[in-house]
């Protein structure tokens, strides 16, 4: 693996599990195994430049996982409370460690760091883009699709967010059946999932 692309994934991990503010540049050399002059040489604008490229990477990493974890169910409203239920397992396993450091960074530097929030709006956007145009193709319509995109995405981020302050996978696994009710009493036109 060539030098930038483990400081970029070391510097995902850091974040994952300690957040922005606590990710020093002396822990990402060690981390990643790199010296701090190859950081700043791959990353001209230090560690605000590679804790972007590290929330791009991880959400390119989640527009994959979509679709893994929901064509496993040929009914939608099914595949929704599965996918919570998978996440909160995730959670648990990790010892409470939020999976994805894009919610956590984002809401961490959203005051403090503009164009941290900007990166993390973009992954966002990208999500819920990605996520509609799924959930069109799994025979929602585009307006549905987008509001289930836009409450796939704020109820994972949020139950993440209490299942590491409560200790409990309750909140992943009820935002699942709250979903997954919602999503079963929406009109679908085509039901298009490749079963894995």
């Amino acid at each position: 693996m060539r030098t930038d692309q483990r400081i970029v994934r070391a510097m995902a991990e850091l974040l994952r599990v300690q957040g922005y503010a606590a990710t020093g540049i002396q822990q990402l050399a060690k981390a990643s195994e790199a010296p701090i002059g190859s950081i700043y040489h791959h990353f001209k604008g230090g560690k605000r430049e590679v804790a972007a490229a590290a929330l791009r990477q991880t959400g390119a990493v989640y527009l994959e996982l979509l679709p893994t974890l929901l064509d496993r169910h040929a009914d939608l409203a099914t595949a929704v409370e599965a996918a919570f239920a998978s996440a909160a397992e995730d959670v648990a396993d990790a010892g409470w460690a939020t999976p994805c450091p894009v919610g956590t960074v984002t809401a961490e530097v959203a005051d403090t760091e503009p164009e941290l929030r900007e990166v993390g709006a973009e992954v966002m956007a990208s999500l819920v883009g990605a996520g509609s145009r799924y959930l069109v193709n799994r025979g929602l319509s585009e307006d549905d699709a987008g509001t289930v995109a836009h409450a796939l995405l704020s109820a994972l981020e949020g139950g993440f967010l209490l299942a590491r302050a409560q200790r409990s996978t309750e909140p992943l696994l009820a935002a699942g059946r709250v979903l997954s009710a919602y999503v079963a009493a929406l009109p679908v036109t085509a039901r298009r999932p490749t079963v894995r």
